[in-house]
C-alpha cells in the first residue's frame, strides 16, 4: 500500500496564503490507512490552517471534503459541482491522486499536502517500511518473498555485498541487509541450494528506468 507523510504546516501556508476560498480533499483509500490524508487529517488541516490565518487576520473560507480515491475520475467527479467556489484546492491524496485531481480540473491550482513516500506495510502503528518499487517484473518467486530491489539499499540481485555485517546493512544500519533476510528465509525453508544459483541480469525497462509506464487491461476495458 502506498505510504505518506503530511507535509509541514508551514510549507502548506506558503502554497495558499494569497488565496480567499480554499478547499481541502482527503482521500479515503491508501492515505487513510496510514493516517496521512483521510478525513481526519482533513479536519485537522482546516483547524490549522483556520487559526494561522484567523490569527493573522485573513478571513480565508476553508471547506473540507474526503474522496472515495483520488485515482479514479468516477470519484474525482463527487466534487464537479462545488469545485468552482474555490480558489485553489490542497490535496491530502497521494501524488498519483494529487496529479489526477490536477489533470482533471486543470483551471484549479493543486498543491500536495503530504509527501508521498513509498509503497510498505504497517510494522506497527506508526511505523511502516518499505517493501516494493514496483519495478514491472516482480521477481519474488526467485527470492522467496523479499525483495531485493526494495529491502537492499543497493539493489542487488546477487548478494549480499561486501558491506553488510551481523546481519545489517552498510547504507541504513538500522535496516536489516536484505540478502540476509533472503538466505534466512531459504535456509527456514531448507532451500539454501536456492542460494547458490545466480539471479539473471533484470530487465529494468519495465521499471522506471525504461520511461513513464502504462497498464493497459483489454480484458477490463469497456
Amino acid at each position: 500500500m502506498i505510504r505518506a507523510v503530511p507535509k509541514p504546516l508551514e510549507e502548506i501556508i506558503q502554497y495558499v496564503g494569497d488565496y480567499d476560498k480554499l478547499l481541502i480533499a482527503g482521500c479515503d483509500g491508501c492515505v487513510t490507512v496510514c493516517e496521512a490524508g483521510g478525513l481526519k487529517e482533513v479536519k485537522i488541516l482546516a483547524s490549522a490552517l483556520r487559526l494561522h490565518f484567523g490569527q493573522a487576520n485573513n478571513p480565508m473560507v476553508i471547506d473540507e471534503t474526503s474522496l472515495t480515491r483520488q485515482c479514479d475520475k468516477e470519484y474525482l467527479a463527487q466534487i464537479r459541482d462545488s469545485i468552482d467556489n474555490y480558489d485553489a484546492v490542497v490535496s491530502l491524496a497521494c501524488g498519483c491522486g494529487i496529479q489526477f485531481l490536477a489533470d482533471m480540473y486543470d483551471t484549479k491550482p493543486v498543491y500536495p499536502g503530504v509527501d508521498t513516500s513509498f509503497m510498505g506495510v504497517t510494522d506497527e502503528r506508526g511505523v511502516y517500511s518499505e517493501r516494493c518499487q514496483g519495478c514491472g517484473r516482480c521477481i519474488l518467486a526467485e527470492t522467496d518473498g523479499v525483495c531485493p530491489i526494495a529491502r537492499c539499499s543497493k539493489r542487488m540481485l546477487n548478494g549480499p555485498c561486501g558491506g553488510s555485517a551481523q546481519g545489517k546493512c552498510e547504507v541504513s544500519p538500522e535496516m536489516p541487509c536484505g540478502w540476509q533476510l533472503i538466505y534466512d528465509r531459504l535456509k527456514t525453508l531448507r532451500q539454501l541450494d536456492r542460494f547458490e544459483k545466480p539471479v539473471d541480469p533484470k530487465d529494468w525497462t519495465t521499471s522506471r528506468d525504461g520511461g513513464v509506464r502504462k497498464i493497459v487491461r483489454e480484458d477490463l476495458r469497456i
